[in-house]
């Protein structure tokens, strides 16, 4: 695949992803491609600067270095200093790229067609639609544009974490083939650490801390947190590098995986598989009770284990293996997480061998199960709650006597208007006390949890109580009320 190019090693990296589907000689020699292909002459660099910018770097840039940093696949990367003085890093996407890829697209589509088409047993791993999102993904990645939206996305969900730093686009240095931002003057995290060996442990806990606050906080995170992308700024702020590999959770995924680590955490397997088939794709031909024993078998395994020896990325891609097995289909998203976690963990452990990874993620969770329930977050969920309650209040009546106007006119003989009134406003005192009686219950649910909690959520929690109480005396009372009989 190296000798293939620029596709087939890209491609590669995807199925070294999968261990869901192949076996772990594949994806272990798969992983060992690399993408560090040899730099482009320095006349393509200019010529392409020129090209896309309108101007010669000599003319953009104070001062540019013709020798790359590093090269990769998609583009290289070159120092420079604007004419205001910044220090910046100038991305060049690799000439004549997009018709390579077009060409290396078309063989690899049509091989995967060959292997669906002829073997049976390859048909379940889905090549062609794995080529399929291939291609997209690719054809993101070339536009460096989109690249700089990604870091921009990224800095604003990680603006509240003082510890972090995430260099920023030079939007009028930017296109689809050129991605300037501004300089990182960190080091590699790993190097750093052997210069300072007495913040190894602070810095494996402020990579975790920071790891586990993009996957359970943002649900934005970089899936590739390997040391080259991890530096360590002189102030001790950690700066993150290369957002070409990203994942993202919506909040539904996010609890379903937090209760599901909770769930292993505590060894319960039924929990585990709730959270599991919450966060996969699971069809009517999922067998639970087999999926359930046989996830039962890897929590037994993994808690037979000393604690500081499991691995939550390996208990993850064992996970979706199991699942895999039972028809279950693993979102890609849920495959980049279990990749992050086995790096973040080798990271930590290279920083802090005598690292308890399960504590910290125990310790993350718990946090995370606190803020659900946080004053804040209830307030929020009940304010729109009662948004939605109060729209299909507004508008239930009115759709309620136009269906009972067309109804009227129809075969089902007729209503008269005053009788069609009369229910429509029965209808809205019913829905009035159900919205009261939804949310009284929604304040007793939340005060009673604060409570359990303890502390200062014990005040928060009994204000709620009562709320909720007195709204459900105040809808009782009303439902006792003997609605006034219209005029005739």
């Amino acid at each position: 695949m190296e000798e293939l190019g620029v596709v087939f090693l890209k491609f590669g990296q995807v199925l070294a992803l999968r261990r869901d589907l192949l076996p772990d000689a594949y994806t272990q020699e798969l992983e060992r491609l690399h993408d560090q292909l040899p730099p482009m002459v320095p006349s393509d660099v200019l010529a392409t600067i020129e090209h896309e910018l309108g101007a010669p770097p000599d003319e953009l840039f104070a001062e540019f270095d013709e020798v790359p940093l590093a090269a990769a696949t998609i583009a290289q990367v070159h120092t420079a200093r604007l004419m205001d003085g910044r220090q910046v890093a100038v991305k060049v996407r690799r000439v004549g790229l997009a018709e390579r890829i077009a060409n290396d697209m078309a063989a690899l589509t049509y091989l995967a067609a060959l292997v669906d088409q002829h073997s049976t047993r390859l048909r379940a791993l889905d090549l062609v639609g794995m080529v399929r999102e291939f291609r997209e993904s690719l054809t993101r990645e070339m536009d460096l544009r989109l690249e700089g939206q990604t870091i921009r996305r990224f800095r604003g969900a990680l603006a509240d974490l003082d510890t972090v730093w995430i260099p920023d686009v030079i939007p009028e240095r930017t296109t689809a083939a050129i991605l300037t931002l501004e300089f990182s003057p960190g080091e590699r995290v790993d190097r750093y650490a052997e210069r300072r060996p007495e913040e190894k442990r602070a810095l494996a806990e402020q990579i975790a801390t920071l790891v586990l606050h993009q996957v359970f906080e943002t649900g934005l995170f970089q899936a590739d947190p390997h040391p080259g992308n991890v530096f360590v700024l002189p102030d001790g702020r950690i700066c993150l590098h290369d957002f070409g590999m990203i994942g993202e959770l919506d909040e539904r995924m996010r609890e379903s995986l937090t209760a599901m680590l909770d769930a292993v955490v505590r060894g319960d397997v039924r929990a585990m598989t709730d959270g599991y088939l919450d966060l996969g794709i699971g069809g009517a031909d999922v067998d639970r009770p087999a999926l359930e024993e046989d996830l039962g078998a890897l929590l037994r395994m993994v808690h037979e284990r000393p604690l500081a020896e499991i691995s939550i990325g390996e208990v993850m891609q064992s996970l979706v293996r199991v699942g895999a097995q039972h028809r279950v289909r693993n979102p890609g998203v849920v495959l980049l997480l279990a990749r992050a976690f086995l790096i973040t963990e080798a990271l930590m452990r290279q920083l802090d061998p005598g690292m308890d990874v399960l504590e910290v993620f125990r310790v993350e969770v718990a946090r995370v199960e606190l803020r659900r329930y946080s004053p804040t977050r209830l307030l929020a969920e009940a304010r729109e709650a009662a948004q939605g309650m109060e729209r299909m209040l507004r508008d239930a009546p009115a759709d309620l006597r136009r269906t009972l106007r067309r109804t009227a006119d129809g075969e089902l003989g007729r209503v008269q208007m005053p009788e069609i009134e009369i229910i429509g406003r029965r209808t809205s005192r019913d829905l009035e006390r159900l919205t009261g009686a939804v949310a009284s219950a929604a304040l007793i649910i939340a005060g009673a949890l604060l409570v359990t909690v303890g502390g200062w959520h014990r005040v928060a929690g009994d204000v709620l109580l009562t709320l909720g109480i007195a709204g459900t005396l105040a809808t009782g009372l009303g439902s006792l009320r003997r609605p006034r009989r219209p005029q005739r």
